[in-house]
């Protein structure tokens, strides 16, 4: 039960940063794109945008596919991290906790399950496992 847990928690956090990652890349699922992502980042004091931009969706695009599928996972949990963490300080900190004042809510949430998978690993139904 427990490493099926750990499967369901993997993939729906992987795959909802990689869903991030491609609004930023590719403007999917609602997204900007990089040209957009690229001028928000520049409103908030991240220059240049446009590079920025590709490296975030890069980071979570990279994070999230590590982290789906349980291989390198303490990478993908890494990645992650860090990009909640510059989420956190750049955009929601100031807002408060609460997601319904834009603040950093969802973040510490996706933080926390990623370095909790990363301190438990990532179960019998990863790549880690099979390469163990």
């Amino acid at each position: 039960m427990l490493d099926t847990g750990l499967l369901i928690i993997r993939v729906v956090i992987g795959l909802l940063m990689v869903g991030h990652a491609t609004q930023k890349l590719f403007g999917w699922f609602g997204g900007y794109g990089l040209k957009g992502t690229g001028g928000w980042l520049e409103s908030i004091g991240m220059k240049p945008g446009v590079p920025m931009a590709l490296a975030a969706g890069l980071i979570e695009l990279g994070g999230g596919l590590l982290f789906a599928a349980g291989f390198v996972t303490w990478l993908g949990a890494a990645l992650i991290i860090i990009t909640m963490l510059i989420a956190i300080v750049k955009v929601h900190g100031a807002n408060g906790l609460w997601v319904t004042q834009n603040g950093y809510e969802y973040n510490l949430v996706l933080l926390a399950v990623a370095l909790g998978v990363a301190f438990t690993g990532a179960g019998a139904y990863s790549i880690d496992a099979l390469l163990s």
